[in-house]
């Protein structure tokens, strides 16, 4: 009988775009269903984190947590990733002994013991998985944001500030999905 802690790693996807929610995901890997090639999501092309998010999906236990425009603007970034991330572990259908996440901070208030791993996505292969999932979900909102806001190009850009998306929120204004308290919004550079 296996007795060993049963570990989540948990890691986020949007902090930094102009548009778009932030998304966290919680991931506990099976050790008797080892992934291969698990890494920082950044550093995997999309095809490859396409290819990874469906192994741990069929492999693993996952959930994920959202935070939308709204939030970040009332909370701040900070505040709402880390409700994402608390929000992702805590719909995890399997309690963990102990959350990973990835970054300096560890959301208030979870239920279990919690530590930070400084970049953890490229070491610590449950954040690996949990960044993996977080960008593949978040990449997909976006591309079905394309779709109802039509014109920003967020299938290409992912929210990020492109010269193409800057010049979009100039020419059309914001959108419901941007956020409104990031500076170059708020300060009116692009609008």
């Amino acid at each position: 009988m296996d007795i060993s802690p049963i570990i989540a790693g948990i890691d986020e996807a949007g902090r930094g775009p102009l548009a778009g929610p932030v998304v966290a995901a919680a991931v506990i890997l099976d050790p008797a269903r080892p992934i291969e090639g698990l890494a920082d999501s950044k550093k995997l092309s999309a095809k490859r984190r396409e290819a990874l998010a469906g192994l741990i999906r069929a492999n693993a236990i996952y959930a994920v947590g959202i935070a939308e425009p709204e939030e970040i603007d009332r909370l701040n970034i900070l505040h709402a990733t880390m409700a994402a991330m608390s929000r992702a572990v805590c719909a995890l259908p399997v309690r963990p002994d102990r959350a990973l996440i990835d970054g300096n901070r560890v959301p208030d208030g979870l239920p279990f013991d919690a530590d930070y791993v400084i970049g953890g996505d490229a070491i610590e292969p449950a954040i690996s998985a949990a960044s993996i999932i977080a960008k593949t979900v978040r990449d997909r909102l976006m591309t079905d944001a394309e779709q109802r806001f039509s014109g920003y190009g967020f299938a290409g850009h992912k929210g990020y500030g492109a010269a193409a998306h800057m010049t979009a929120i100039r020419t059309l204004g914001p959108c419901p999905i941007h956020r409104r308290s990031f500076a170059p919004i708020r300060q009116g550079r692009l609008v």
